[in-house]
């Protein structure tokens, strides 16, 4: 069985700090982690071929040349091969272009099923699996949170799918492209201390628009269908920090903030 897991490396949003002075996020800390829902995808596919080990895996993004290390920790966490489309013409790709990009290299590609987050914290519009199934003539499923690894074939998936009201179940006919949500709670597991120093480069592979055959008016700002109107720029104030202390006098005073707020009555 051959999975295909398309990710994406976003920035470490619960960690970015905001410089009030100069009304600017503080990039110079910033890390890119691998995006919730798509770990969650990648689990999956582990969890599969844990259970079937004739299965291969293979992670792929559309990325600058800097995720190289990103995407080596998940060959050595168990992926088979890595892809990564980069080429400076798809810089500033909307999800149109993004999607279209993917497709160009997946349509080439054998597979049994393609493996996806349902969102990405950097953006959350949720567009490239929908899309990437419309140009490859897939059935696409988002909000999936759990997967039956166990019974899963070439042939056919089922998998459990949260609809906030009530949990449905599905079946789908093979290929089809399922999309993980981060409520899914799929862990990735730690990379083992013999498998740290690998050299796994023999396993990476990167391409570029040549490579894909795709023209630079498809992709990047050219071929992205997103037009921005305006723009504006949020103004934030730095809120006041009051500090008390652990005596009757600051008790009273956070009782009074929390009154206040309508917390107590």
């Amino acid at each position: 069985m051959k999975i295909i897991c398309i990710v994406k490396f976003v920035p470490d949003v619960d960690n970015i700090r905001y410089d009030f002075e100069n009304n600017a996020l503080d990039r110079s800390r910033v890390r890119l982690i691998l995006n919730p829902d798509d770990v969650c995808a990648v689990s999956v596919a582990f969890q599969i071929k844990d259970r079937n080990l004739d299965t291969s895996i293979e992670v792929v993004t559309m990325a600058p040349v800097s995720v190289k290390t990103y995407m080596e920790d998940l060959i050595r966490l168990g992926a088979d091969q890595a892809t990564i489309l980069c080429d400076k013409a798809f810089a500033g790709s909307d999800t149109y272009a993004t999607s279209k990009v993917l497709a160009a290299y997946l349509e080439k590609q054998s597979y049994d099923l393609i493996l996806t987050g349902t969102h990405a914290i950097d953006g959350d519009t949720s567009h490239i699996p929908a899309q990437v199934g419309a140009w490859l003539d897939l059935d696409q499923i988002s909000g999936v949170t759990w997967v039956d690894t166990e019974g899963i074939d070439k042939r056919k998936a089922y998998f459990k799918v949260d609809k906030e009201n009530e949990v449905i179940d599905f079946e789908v006919k093979l290929p089809a492209i399922l999309s993980l949500s981060r409520e899914s709670s799929y862990k990735l597991p730690y990379i083992k201390r013999t498998e740290i120093d690998r050299d796994v480069s023999q396993s990476l592979t990167f391409l570029n628009k040549e490579d894909l055959n795709i023209s630079e008016c498809e992709t990047g700002d050219y071929g992205s269908l997103t037009k921005v109107v305006a723009t504006h720029t949020r103004e934030y104030q730095k809120k006041e920090c009051h500090f008390v202390r652990a005596d009757e006098e600051g008790i009273e005073t956070i009782f009074r903030f929390l009154e206040h707020k309508g917390f107590i009555e």
